[in-house]
């Protein structure tokens, strides 16, 4: 896909230069949420990062201003995320398995699937603005992208908790404190800093990168296990009468 259709079907735009897949999120009137179809689309450009020699980074951002809203509340309900091949099933297991390091450049909005995909990134950056919700419970769901694993290894049990089970929402300070990110960088330098990140690591030795973030995660299986339990999970609370009325509540707001 080329940029220029990329940008018209408003979907994601994906450039490779320097080493460098970046992949911006480019939904801007819809506050970047995803689609079956963007899934779709990360899933490959990401997959095939990994089986390119060519790429030694993946760079992730979001444009206007917000990293991601989640799903596409419409677009979800019509097309359910209930199959085993999924779009956004095969993108979060392309996360999981990718060989090259992720980094994330988020500003604005990380709603659902935009906090719980930073899990599997290698490098967060963040923007002051920058907020983190995992609303799953709200829309009587459950989380996703082993995220109820890594949360918790990540900011501990309890601070997991106050995210997953009270939807609370944490600014960029708070996920600074957290470990949630990596550092948290002025608005306009925000993208300079993220992709300065990853054309230093693609220009180190390709294999040693790869090797060494294959140690660093070394659970995978445990990773892509916490995933199949959720995912049996999420796709019979989307069939619930709770998760009905929520989304019918969310619509009608």
């Amino acid at each position: 896909m080329t940029v220029a259709d990329a940008a018209q079907a408003g979907r994601i735009v994906v450039t490779d230069a320097d080493g460098v897949r970046d992949i911006l999120f480019d939904r801007p009137a819809k506050k970047n949420a995803f689609t079956a179809a963007l899934y779709g689309d990360l899933a490959d450009a990401i997959a095939g990062a990994s089986g390119d020699l060519d790429i030694g980074a993946v760079l992730l951002r979001g444009a206007g201003g917000v990293f991601t809203a989640g799903n596409d509340i419409g677009d979800f309900l019509r097309s359910p995320p209930t199959a085993p091949d999924a779009p956004v099933r095969r993108f979060l297991e392309a996360l999981a398995l990718c060989d090259k390091p992720l980094v994330a450049a988020v500003s604005g909005m990380a709603v659902g699937v935009g906090t719980t995909m930073l899990l599997h990134c290698d490098m967060v950056y963040a923007a002051p603005d920058a907020v983190f919700r995992t609303p799953f419970v709200d829309l009587g769901l459950v989380p996703e992208a082993a995220s109820s694993l890594l949360l918790p290894a990540l900011v501990g049990p309890a601070r997991a908790s106050r995210m997953l089970l009270l939807g609370e929402a944490i600014d960029a300070a708070t996920a600074l404190d957290w470990g949630l990110v990596g550092a948290v960088v002025p608005a306009d330098a925000l993208e300079a800093t993220a992709r300065a990140a990853a054309t230093a690591l693609a220009r180190k030795p390709r294999r040693a990168v790869v090797e060494t973030k294959r140690l660093l995660r070394h659970g995978r299986e445990a990773v892509l296990d916490t995933m199949e339990r959720e995912f049996v999970v999420f796709a019979e609370r989307l069939r619930s009468p709770e998760a009905r009325a929520a989304f019918d509540a969310f619509l009608k707001r």
